[in-house]
């Protein structure tokens, strides 16, 4: 990942955090053909290790060898930005359009997992990271043990070992704070959720 200092998300607290936030990954690994392939799986950091799982019949997990040199891509909040909002633009006009995002990059070593139990703590921790905050959290227990198990056999768990952590936060940084100001307001008048959210990173 390219990350000029200005725009690093320097604490690996910060990238944490927006992991979390997102909930998933591009799961990024080369084949014995060497073309990529890439998988879009929801994550669970934990200290060194992002656990995931994909579903048995995605040919994706057999081609991934014990210490497969792995890439996971987070992807948080984008938007296009329009040199209109710039108020250097009334200035001398030398403005051009621009693309504002957050976005993580873990680097580590991958292996495949079908330990049933391993599987099986995987997605209950899965599931209480996003039920617990709910007034009726759905626990993995909820459903017939049986249908459970039969649902286990289905996935292939992926652990990776994180040797690498880049964060980015491009959210004009490099610009004065009159044209900051006005990429804040444009996004928030473009009416979506995406560019709302950076807006709203970009006044953290």
């Amino acid at each position: 990942m390219y990350v000029p200092p200005f725009n690093a998300l320097s604490d690996e607290a910060g990238a944490r955090a927006l992991v979390a936030e997102v909930g998933a990954a591009e799961l990024v690994t080369a084949g014995p053909d060497g073309y990529p392939a890439a998988t879009l799986l929801p994550v669970v950091w934990d200290g060194d290790t992002v656990s995931a799982h994909l579903a048995l019949a995605n040919p994706h997990w057999r081609s991934i060898a014990d210490d497969q040199p792995t890439l996971l891509v987070v992807r948080g909040p984008q938007a296009y930005v329009s040199p209109s909002w710039y108020a250097t633009k009334a200035e001398h006009g030398r403005v051009v359009p621009t693309w504002n995002y957050s976005a993580v990059h873990l680097t580590g070593r991958a292996r495949t997992v079908t330990d049933p139990d391993w599987l099986r703590a995987h997605v209950e921790t899965l599931t209480r990271l996003h039920e617990d905050h709910r007034a009726a959290p759905w626990a993995v227990d909820d459903a017939p043990s049986s249908y459970v198990t039969g649902q286990l056999r289905g996935i292939v768990g992926v652990e990776v070992t994180v040797e690498r952590v880049e964060g980015k936060d491009k959210l004009s940084q490099n610009r004065s704070d009159a044209d900051r100001t006005g990429v804040v307001a444009g996004l928030r008048e473009e009416g979506t959720g995406e560019a709302a959210a950076v807006a709203a990173r970009m006044t953290r």
